[in-house]
């Protein structure tokens, strides 16, 4: 078997690359960068670059306690699976009725717990960025960047109010520069799914990095991760494509040298570690 067959015929598992005491390594690393970052940004450059450094600690202090209620909620109210519920119900005689109910509750405390999550990433991510004047927004149908306007702020749209897409949408933010800021969707020209074989390779060539930085954001918030082809409709074969791992192996790289991440994934990254690094906070406010 050859290197790219192995390569394409082993799914990454991503869990595994942002471990604690990893987080808690990349969390030192980043705010050290930090550190020397606001040192330059109040000798050398722009109000907003300082005021981008400087993060409120009652802001802060706020997303923990918002984190920390969220965590209690999926505890006490997602942690039951579907083999769990048939032990617990095996031969009680109104197993059968039971369950749908149950499955039913559950499913409706999994779109709670998704929305009220969702909720806390656009205030932090708000907040954040407030300097930046752009907005994240909750959208109803496919994501869309548009750029500030005299009476507007910039809006990063994601899709369906799926938390995934907001991290998904908040990547492509942060790899955007100055320039592509200033344009819709930054510029860009969205092939849907359909695409030829050539325009996919494009596609998985443009995403590997974007899909990276959202994995150290989905990660950060102990939410698993997956990567998307959105090649549902493909008409040709993507049996050898080796996307997961090129995404994979660039996580690792950006853990390896953090500093090559985009300055405002950086930003973001680090207030998502203090935020729900919970030993990092009771170091902090005891």
């Amino acid at each position: 078997m050859t290197d790219l067959a192995i390569l394409s015929s082993t799914a990454p598992i991503f869990t595994e690359l942002l471990t604690f005491s990893e987080k808690k390594r990349l969390l030192t690393y980043l705010s050290q960068a930090s550190q020397l970052k606001l040192e330059a940004a109040i000798g050398y450059t722009s109000t907003q670059d300082t005021a981008i450094c400087l993060i409120d600690e009652d802001f802060k202090s706020n997303l923990a306690s918002r984190w920390q209620a969220l965590e209690q909620f999926k505890l006490s109210h997602l942690s039951v699976s579907e083999s769990s519920l048939n032990q617990c119900y095996a031969g009680h005689p109104s197993r059968n009725q039971l369950l749908p109910t149950i499955a039913c509750n559950l499913a409706e405390s999994v779109s709670d717990y998704e929305y009220a999550l969702t909720d806390w990433f656009i205030d932090l991510f708000n907040g954040l960025f407030a300097p930046y004047n752009v907005q994240l927004v909750r959208g109803q149908n496919e994501p869309e960047y548009l750029p500030a306007t005299a009476d507007k702020p910039a809006q990063v749209i994601f899709a369906h109010g799926f938390f995934s897409s907001a991290l998904h949408e908040v990547s492509h933010w942060c790899i955007a520069g100055k320039r592509r800021r200033q344009l819709v969707d930054y510029g860009y020209w969205y092939a849907p799914d359909g695409r030829s074989e050539q325009q996919q390779h494009a596609f998985e060539s443009l995403e590997i990095k974007p899909q990276a930085i959202e994995c150290l954001f989905s990660l950060s918030c102990y939410q698993p991760f997956r990567v998307s082809q959105d090649n549902l409709f493909a008409n040709f074969d993507t049996s050898q494509s080796t996307f997961a791992q090129d995404v994979y192996q660039h996580v690792k790289h950006y853990l390896k040298a953090p500093d090559s991440l985009p300055k405002d994934a950086q930003r973001l990254l680090r207030l998502l570690l203090q935020v729900t690094t919970v030993e990092h906070f009771s170091l902090n406010h005891h």
